[in-house]
């Protein structure tokens, strides 16, 4: 069908707005005379103020019928929902207008989630998934990968001219590196590194022994999401957590090592890098047999011991750092 006035709904969170870049892309590269126009929150809207494919952005009211209002005076064409939960569907109901959404996959996750039965998910990317979103638009997966866009983003200080950006946050404390394990790495990695992460972050690190390394600069608490971003895109390596850094870094094509908690790549949430100029290697430990706990994460593991995390043979992060760095 034909469609000149688009609108993508994605509510949350960075690293699912970063996900959703190769749909705005395609969107506006394959169908070019179209307006491509995007909903979320508006904590989110500066992730794609400078995303050049966007015609507009519009932000979530607090009221379903004001956002409604504002949309409907666009006279969109269609919708492509790749949030896919009540508020979008409320959004679509109001605008009555031709739309597609993507699976989410909840039933299949949830099967997974309690039963541990890898088989029940698809091989397949949650980036590939949302392609389906658009099939009846003719639109294709150009296989380019992410987006990101850092026009945004202060010039900042280099302390190093080679280096691996550590990223110690996540949203949910089960995805998060525990700090001791940071400390490790630190110790043990023979490169510069500099440390990625909010304030939160900057507290959690208080308890290790970092501050004496020379070879380590600590930048949690002390830049923009955006300035992280910058430090993802000149480092050698990137080393983090199921996070939004780890798809920011997925979209800057750097090499990536993973480290999962109690999260698992069979989610469909892993690096996305068709283009293959950025590799990623993921570490999690397989046999913790209550993994994955959820597939978001939690405050604090459900079971107190959070063996994903503690189980990891850290050694085997610091060999492979050392294999890429040597690269």
């Amino acid at each position: 069908m034909e469609a000149k006035k688009i609108l993508i709904i994605r509510f949350s969170s960075i690293g699912d707005i970063v996900l959703t870049s190769p749909i705005i892309r395609c969107l506006k590269k394959q169908l070019p005379n179209a307006q491509i126009h995007y909903l979320t929150k508006e904590n989110y809207k500066n992730i794609l103020s400078s995303n050049p494919y966007i015609t507009k952005i519009h932000t979530l009211k607090h009221s379903i019928a004001d956002t409604a209002k504002e949309l409907k005076s666009e006279n969109f064409d269609f919708v492509v929902d790749l949030h896919h939960n009540l508020r979008s569907l409320l959004v679509k109901t109001k605008l009555n207008i031709p739309s597609q959404t993507f699976n989410k996959l909840n039933v299949r996750k949830w099967i997974y989630v309690k039963t541990k039965r890898k088989s029940i998910m698809p091989s397949i990317h949650i980036v590939d998934r949302y392609f389906e979103a658009v099939s009846k638009l003719g639109v294709t997966n150009d296989m380019a990968g992410l987006d990101f866009f850092d026009g945004q983003i202060s010039n900042i200080d280099l302390p190093f001219d080679n280096y691996v950006a550590i990223v110690c946050g996540a949203t949910h404390t089960t995805k998060q590196i525990p700090p001791k394990y940071i400390e490790y790495l630190c110790q043990n990695i023979k490169q510069n590194i500099i440390l990625l992460g909010d304030s939160n972050d900057a507290k959690r690190l208080q308890t290790i022994a970092i501050s004496n390394l020379p070879n380590v600069v600590n930048m949690c608490g002390k830049c923009s999401l955006y300035q992280s971003a910058l430090y993802v895109k000149h480092s050698s390596l990137v080393i983090t957590s199921d996070t939004g850094l780890m798809h920011i870094a997925a979209a800057y094509n750097k090499n990536i090592i993973t480290i999962w908690g109690n999260t698992t790549p069979q989610l469909g949430m892993y690096p996305y890098m068709p283009t293959g100029k950025g590799k990623y290697i993921n570490i999690e430990a397989k046999d913790v047999k209550c993994r994955p706990c959820s597939k978001i994460g939690y405050k604090e593991c459900p079971k107190k011991h959070f063996l994903c995390m503690n189980k990891i043979v850290w050694d085997d992060v610091v060999q492979a750092a050392e294999k890429i760095i040597a690269q």
